[in-house]
């Protein structure tokens, strides 16, 4: 398994250097450049659909605004004082990442020996270090207001989180240490 951190690029050439230390440095910059992007621009599943950053982005919000709302009617019998006074856990919707093994793809254009380790790579697992704001899904679902895309008041806090999967795996890594994400494997 390969491990890339997508926020420091130094960190992820060293990682590719030693999967492949026979590459010469600009190919292995290539291939990392690459690989990066194929996390940074993970696609989205939802509902066995794939969305791609950021073409699809209203379309994944109106697909994930149902299940919202759904969750908001579930929670609107707690009418009591005291419920609402006390913070309340938010309800966490999971969406899958992958890999955008094509926008790797395309960097690597009409280099078939960097298309090869792109696909060993991949077939050997790949492991993202990041922050929240490394992958665009997350940076962009987090800044949604549900309540204005919903037109009504939500009485339910609701987190989306992005989990990696498809033969990749994510791990946030912030200012406390380092939070494992579960990958779509353990559900």
């Amino acid at each position: 398994m390969i491990t890339i951190n997508l926020n420091k690029m130094e960190s992820a050439l060293e990682q590719v250097r030693k999967s492949f230390p026979k590459l010469r440095p600009t190919d292995a910059a290539h291939l990392t450049t690459a690989i990066v992007l194929a996390g940074r621009h993970a696609k989205a599943v939802h509902n066995d659909r794939t969305y791609s950053w950021p073409e699809d982005f209203e379309s994944l919000t109106q697909a994930l605004l149902p299940e919202i709302l759904e969750i908001n009617e579930s929670g609107e019998g707690s009418s009591s004082r005291k419920s609402k006074t006390v913070e309340e856990e938010p309800i966490v919707i999971l969406v899958d990442l992958v890999p955008n093994v094509e926008a790797a793809e395309r960097q690597l254009e009409g280099r078939d020996d960097l298309l090869a380790l792109l696909s060993d790579a991949c077939q050997e697992g790949l492991e993202f270090n990041m922050q929240a704001h490394d992958v665009g899904w997350q940076w962009a679902l987090d800044r949604v207001n549900w309540s204005t895309l919903s037109g009504r008041d939500l009485k339910r806090r609701v987190k989306i989180k992005t989990v990696f999967g498809g033969g990749a795996s994510g791990v946030e890594v912030g200012k406390s240490g380092t939070v494992r994400k579960r990958s779509a494997k353990t559900k």
